[in-house]
């Protein structure tokens, strides 16, 4: 099992797996991503930066992670627990359904966690489904803080929550 940088040829089993996850969870009720996110665009658009990492096992791509350092608009209104300057944001965390519960969504984040830790940013931001308790709970139990909510119209009508993690470099 390895992460890597994600390249342009992998965008279809990208796009693949974010659908897939979509599917799931408005099978579970969550509404969280949908047919306009994240789309094949966005998922472009993360290609071209050099932002997204692919997490593949016996040669099979099975999760994503984007790990930016860029803040997205809705972001600037949040009172965050650390400066804004050296921060790592993370987004489209995603494994493949068939693939979940095997804790593999674990590895990437260690794999952020280390990522921030070796290139000194002083904290990790992200936000998660205010309707996706599981989410909710996985980053609670790596000691992210919640704090605010911040909408994405796009998505949905209810809010996202913003977490924190600070780190000590």
């Amino acid at each position: 099992m390895k992460i890597e940088k994600a390249v342009l040829s992998d965008l279809e089993q990208l796009y693949c797996i974010t659908t897939s996850c979509a599917k799931h969870m408005e099978s579970q009720g969550i509404f969280q991503w949908n047919a306009h996110y994240p789309s094949k665009n966005v998922l472009q658009n993360d290609l071209q930066l050099n932002q997204l990492w692919k997490l593949v096992k016996d040669r099979e791509l099975i999760g994503i992670i984007v790990l930016t350092n860029i803040v997205d608009e809705e972001y600037h209104t949040v009172k965050w627990n650390s400066e804004s300057s050296d921060n790592l944001y993370i987004h489209r965390l995603a494994v493949h359904p068939k693939f979940q519960g095997k804790g593999y969504a674990q590895k990437l984040m260690n794999f952020a966690e280390k990522f921030a830790v070796e290139n000194k940013y002083t904290s990790i931001r992200l936000d998660t489904f205010s309707k996706n308790k599981r989410n909710q709970h996985f980053y609670e139990k790596r000691n992210y803080i919640k704090l605010e909510s911040i909408y994405f119209q796009n998505q949905s009508s209810y809010p996202f929550y913003c977490y924190e993690k600070t780190l000590n470099v």
